[in-house]
């Protein structure tokens, strides 16, 4: 019996799956990664591949917003017709962040700046407890997206919807993919006055996983867990 293969969509070289891959790796998928833009550009004319030779396909974060496409445009058409036919040939989808607004936007949603930033550890209203705990998780955005026909909104705060299924696809705002050395890396490319204009600080970010990252961890494989047993074989 072959393995089941998951297709891990990464926009930038420093956005890669941390937890959600080594979760998937440990539930027995071989992974695909696709990395859209290289180094230091937004342009991309890489190929997506047919979403159906997957089991699983999982969009990621980006600095970018699904709707810059001044920025993105050599390539969003692309991803969001992709996310699109993966759904509706009932391939299931986990859309991180970015991800997550893509999968939003691809189903008939829309997506927009937020009227501010969600930056460092946030609580949310749930309606899955036991799945998506209310928290404290990593959140880092200035989006958000609305939802398309037929999806169900499972977590919020109140700016903007932090969880949703539609089906077999699933998509979440913040980030339980990441681990403390990731978001150092980010955060370190960043200027203080980054930080200060948006109310938080590179080291409380920090200080947050320092007291919060085995807690996060299992939130992130109970939420895995669900995914891939719940809402991939609906």
């Amino acid at each position: 019996m072959s393995a089941r293969r998951a297709l891990i969509i990464q926009h930038e070289h420093d956005g890669p799956a941390g937890l959600a891959a080594d979760h998937l790796t440990a539930r027995g998928y071989e992974l695909t990664v696709l990395q859209v833009m290289d180094e230091g550009s937004t342009y991309s004319d890489i190929s997506y591949p047919d979403p159906t030779a997957f089991d699983v396909v999982v969009p990621l974060g980006s600095v970018n917003g699904v709707y810059e496409h001044d920025v993105i445009g050599s390539w969003i058409h692309r991803e969001l017709a992709m996310l699109g036919q993966a759904h509706e040939a009932g391939v299931p989808m986990f859309g991180i962040c970015f991800g997550a607004q893509s999968i939003a936007a691809a189903l008939g949603g829309t997506v927009e700046k937020a009227p501010g930033y969600e930056i460092g550890w946030f609580t949310y209203e749930t309606e899955l407890p036991d799945v998506i705990g209310p928290g404290p998780w990593f959140t880092w955005h200035g989006d958000r997206f609305n939802l398309p026909a037929g999806a169900v909104e499972l977590a919020r705060t109140e700016m903007c919807t932090q969880a949703f299924r539609c089906g077999r696809s699933a998509g979440v705002q913040f980030h339980p993919e990441v681990t403390r050395d990731l978001v150092a890396g980010w955060a370190a490319k960043c200027p203080p006055q980054y930080f200060a204009d948006r109310g938080v600080s590179a080291d409380e970010i920090i200080a947050g996983f320092d007291a919060n990252a085995v807690r996060a961890a299992q939130q992130a494989a109970t939420l895995f867990d669900w995914f891939l047993d719940d809402v991939a074989v609906s």
